[in-house]
């Protein structure tokens, strides 16, 4: 079948992968509740070319310890019944590590039984601030998943800013010095690829290898896993691809590329995402997109704030449930497929 083009804003109203589904015979629905991701802010250090939350050094959005400790009574309400599958604290930002409370959340999270992820910048563990973060993600065997879009110095300063590849390379020894990454250790440590430009990413094992072997000969630098994701056309890639007069040809490459395996694997059919008012999404980007799972139209914040809260649902209207789709999601399944787990196949 020829797939027609695409050039389609990125709203609820215009689905077009909806529709693939349909055509394919597919749909697409959460089948369980494994992992809550949470967004605990905007605010972050860096202010990256493909950033799809649009954080900087300048965002103020922050999730309050009063947000976090309602979502801790949630998860405490339900562990018993809906919430029995939950094991799995995904914390995203910004910077998550910039949020005042971000250790006593990944604390609180230790306490109970569910094991935490921190999506990672690395350069935020050398800033003022930070001293002591890296030794606490590490008492706390918190799996550090660590964004590391090339492992050449000249690709990554294009696209997240001058001298980031060499503190994100001091960062990363100094984690591999705690017994991150290392043979055997329990502390996980996974780096992030994703491609500079307008492509999508290579294959995940071949990326992998050559990333291994030039941290290690170059600076000793070893690692568990490498995660490739295709930068998502949401926020600030958008503008950028949009800016660039390549926003109609990068859909189209998505779309070209979209492989029908992959429906099954996306991460929304097992988390939800909460943003830092509380507010639920099927996933973090549809969070940017403002396209709550019960909420209104409008902007950012307006959304955020009179959106229906994670507390609000008993968790079972949680799960069955089919996940809100749009032009974006052809960016989880074309190719290998990408996911916050990175390739799907």
């Amino acid at each position: 079948m020829i797939r027609r083009a695409i050039s389609l804003p990125l709203a609820a109203d215009h689905d077009p992968f909806g529709q693939r589904l349909r055509e394919d015979g597919q749909s697409l629905r959460r089948r369980e509740l494994t992992t809550l991701q949470l967004n605990v802010g905007k605010m972050c250090n860096l202010a990256c070319g493909h950033c799809h939350v649009e954080a900087s050094p300048n965002r103020r959005e922050i999730m309050t310890w009063e947000t976090m400790r309602r979502i801790l009574d949630w998860v405490d309400a339900h562990r018993g019944d809906g919430l029995a599958d939950l094991r799995l604290a995904d914390v995203t930002g910004g910077a998550p590590e910039m949020n005042p409370n971000f250790r006593r959340l990944v604390a609180a999270f230790r306490d109970r039984g569910i094991h935490t992820i921190d999506r990672c910048n690395l350069t935020i563990l050398l800033q003022k601030g930070q001293e002591g973060t890296a030794e606490f993600l590490a008492e706390h065997a918190v799996e550090v998943t660590a964004s590391l879009p090339c492992y050449l110095e000249d690709n990554v300063d294009a696209q997240r800013g001058n001298g980031v590849f060499r503190e994100s390379i001091e960062a990363l020894q100094r984690l591999n010095a705690l017994g991150y990454g290392q043979p055997g250790s329990d502390l996980r440590l996974d780096l992030v690829y994703n491609p500079v430009g307008f492509g999508l990413p290579g294959g995940q094992a071949s990326l992998e290898a050559a990333y291994k072997k030039h941290l290690l000969e170059h600076f000793g630098i070893v690692f568990h896993k490498l995660w490739a994701l295709t930068n998502m056309p949401v926020r600030r890639f958008e503008t950028y691809l949009r800016k660039e007069g390549q926003y109609d040809n990068y859909m189209n490459r998505l779309l070209a590329a979209h492989h029908p395996g992959n429906v099954e694997g996306v991460m929304c059919t097992t988390l939800v995402s909460v943003g830092w008012r509380g507010s639920v999404y099927d996933c973090d980007f549809n969070q940017m997109l403002q396209m709550p799972l019960d909420g209104p139209v409008g902007g950012e914040h307006f959304v955020e704030e009179h959106s229906r809260k994670v507390w609000d649902y008993v968790p079972a209207e949680l799960i069955d449930r089919d996940i809100q789709t749009a032009a974006h999601c052809f960016g989880c399944t074309a190719g290998a497929g990408s996911s916050c787990t990175g390739a799907l196949n």
